[in-house]
């Protein structure tokens, strides 16, 4: 009965691999102090008429804090996905009236402008559908103060995260690294080589997220891992 309780729990059980409870209690402080760094300092420049931080932010700070590693959570893609959605968003809302319409093609047309800029960030797609629903359209009054916002916002967000991730034991910008100190025996069988790992990308026809360099090194420890269990047995 125990177990079959415990098992259905898991079904509440995030599935982020490799996070400890130590990660996603940094994560909420990141947050916190991200959001509030940010928001103060807006809050103090912006004119109390102009919105001081637009709620795309809140949904970056996850990434950033909580999957830094991700590469939805790089500096271009926080700061270039929620400018760059941002304007699409004021274009379209600029040549569509009708907000069902604009707001759907100011979504999607923003996946596509950040998928071919190499910066797609999910809030990216709430900073567009926001330049619609809040008629932040082009050449409008407030389209300047919303896209002035979006900007600051962003880049304040990035620098407080660089600097707090300074402490947390991630690195940011991430960079794809073994762990030092945790060394292993290299396993017996030859590594996967990048082009293996892109072949088996291709196969499975899936976008994941996470780098093909930290999925290179994923790979290669597991297998070290796996070598020196087998020779542990022997």
């Amino acid at each position: 009965m125990v177990r079959a309780i415990w098992n259905k729990g898991r079904l509440f059980v995030p599935l982020l691999a490799g996070a400890s409870l130590r990660d996603r209690v940094i994560a909420s402080v990141g947050a916190l102090v991200g959001i509030g760094v940010v928001g103060s300092i807006c809050a103090a420049i912006f004119p109390s008429s102009m919105p001081w931080i637009i709620a795309p932010m809140g949904a970056s700070a996850v990434l950033l804090f909580a999957v830094p590693a991700s590469p939805l959570a790089t500096p271009w893609s926080i700061v270039g996905g929620n400018i760059v959605s941002a304007v699409v968003g004021a274009v379209v809302a600029q040549i569509f009236q009708d907000p069902p319409i604009a707001a759907a093609l100011a979504v999607a047309l923003a996946i596509l402008t950040m998928s071919l800029l190499r910066c797609l960030h999910p809030p990216g797609g709430a900073a567009a559908l926001s330049a619609v629903l809040g008629e932040y359209a082009l050449f409008s009054a407030h389209a300047g103060d919303f896209l002035l916002v979006v900007t600051v916002n962003s880049l304040l967000l990035v620098v407080v995260g660089w600097l707090f991730h300074r402490f947390s034991g991630h690195s940011y910008p991430h960079r794809a690294a073994p762990m030092e100190g945790r060394s292993l025996a290299p396993a017996s069988e030859p590594g996967l080589l990048m082009g293996d790992i892109d072949l088996a990308l291709s196969d499975l026809g899936e976008t994941f997220d996470i780098s093909r360099e930290d999925l290179a090194l994923l790979l290669d420890r597991a297998a070290a891992h796996a070598a020196a269990r087998r020779a542990g047995k022997s």
